[in-house]
């Protein structure tokens, strides 16, 4: 066994049970609620309109709490954080089958998003601030591909479960992975998951401002890149349904299916990502990942039939699988040591704004022009961020802040 496959293994190792497995099953409790949550919301006799509330305001919560929880770790340090949203998670997803009325379905998924923020800032810190510089494509890419596989067997389980045994034992099922995932946070692990608070410092907004300041056109430049990708990606979960459906005239069970095939492609191609990442470069992996996606979405407004719009799904997967990880390891890598929390917190807003930006975009284009314009619209929107990425974003693997390659920050 090679060197650098054996110290590959270490890390995975060290990172099972602190990261890896309460991420699969956190986003196995989210992925139970996929099929689940619009037919629970409905139950209530409400329209489809706070339906689709019910399941979006949890991303709401989630761009509230991301600058707030990056100074509350700042404040508290990261092994505090991360019980805390991991709690939260399991508490709200363990009310929300006893909701009684129709706003606390929106008050717990509401809460539910303030947990993940916290879960996501904390989680984000630790890979900064826990693995070298050399080894972080690999360890970001493979949480990508954890949560990913969490988010593909979730809905099936959820289906099953709903289907044979009841909606409110899926719902509490979601709660009871969430609580497992609690379980192993709380867990003694890696001492580094606690990094040290800056509580010396008094303004946390001071420490953000002055990591800006050194580099403006850097962290500029890599944030607009992080927002139009996240974009793209909000946007691809969005319109390629409708898409099929509405332009294509495709029945639902076509439509999953090609969702489903394609999630599967997905997860195929974080390893290589993370190894790419870190021989080669972060741009190296990423920049032709996004230019796969971008032409991906482009092929949706030129497909026809089932098959078309297969290929065109296909290539997006292939492109999202070769970003898996990509813009996290980014943000880690930018983000200095001094103001890590806040920065964490900075770099998940502006990702969660383009995450929540992108179904707006497809949604104000579709009424204007139609569907084919918002797949087009979109895929616009992946070459500025191929073009704002390839050619005013540093190789950070490299050129990352005050840090040799291979070294920690």
């Amino acid at each position: 066994m090679s060197s650098s496959l054996a110290e590959h293994l270490r890390l995975v190792g060290r990172l099972t049970v602190p990261l890896y497995l309460p991420t699969f099953l956190l986003s196995l409790g989210q992925g139970i609620l996929v099929p689940t949550l619009p037919l629970f919301a409905h139950s209530f006799g409400v329209s489809f309109t706070l339906v689709t509330l019910a399941i979006g305001i949890q991303g709401f919560g989630t761009l509230a709490a991301s600058v707030p929880g990056g100074f509350l770790l700042a404040r508290a340090g990261g092994r505090r954080v991360m019980i805390a949203g991991t709690a939260v998670v399991t508490a709200s997803s363990l009310a929300l089958p006893f909701s009684g009325l129709f706003p606390f379905v929106i008050l717990y998924r509401l809460v539910g998003g303030l947990g993940v923020a916290l879960w996501m800032v904390s989680r984000f810190a630790y890979i900064a601030e826990a693995v070298p510089l050399a080894q972080r494509g690999r360890a970001a890419a493979l949480f990508g591909g954890t949560n990913r596989a969490g988010m593909f067997v979730g809905p099936v389980i959820g289906g099953v479960l709903a289907e044979q045994v009841g909606m409110e034992v899926a719902l509490l099922s979601s709660a009871a992975a969430a609580g497992l995932a609690l379980v192993l946070v709380m867990l003694p692990g890696d001492p580094e998951a606690d990094f040290r608070p800056y509580v010396q410092r008094r303004s946390l907004m001071a420490g953000l401002l002055a990591a800006v300041r050194r580099k403006p056109w850097e962290i500029t430049s890599a944030s607009t890149a992080q927002f139009l990708i996240q974009c793209i990606r909000g946007g691809r979960t969005t319109l390629l349904p409708l898409y099929g459906s509405f332009v294509i005239g495709l029945d639902v069970d076509t439509v999953g299916v090609i969702v489903g095939v394609s999630s599967l492609i997905d997860m195929v191609f974080f390893l290589p990502a993370g190894l790419i990442m870190d021989r080669f470069g972060r741009k190296f992996a990423s920049v032709p990942a996004f230019v796969m996606l971008s032409a991906g979405m482009l092929f949706v407004a030129f497909s026809y039939d089932a098959i078309t719009l297969f290929l065109a799904a296909t290539l997006m997967s292939v492109g999202n699988g070769f970003g898996s990880g990509s813009m996290m390891t980014l943000g880690a890598d930018l983000s200095p040591p001094e103001a890590r929390g806040e920065f964490m917190g900075f770099w998940r807003l502006v990702g969660d704004s383009g995450s929540t930006g992108g179904p707006l975009l497809v949604g104000g284009v579709a009424d204007l022009w139609g569907l084919t314009t918002a797949a087009v619209a979109v895929a616009a929107t992946g070459a500025l961020a191929v073009l704002t990425l390839g050619l005013f974003v540093p190789e950070t693997l490299r050129s990352q802040i005050g840090s040799p390659r291979g070294s920690s920050p």
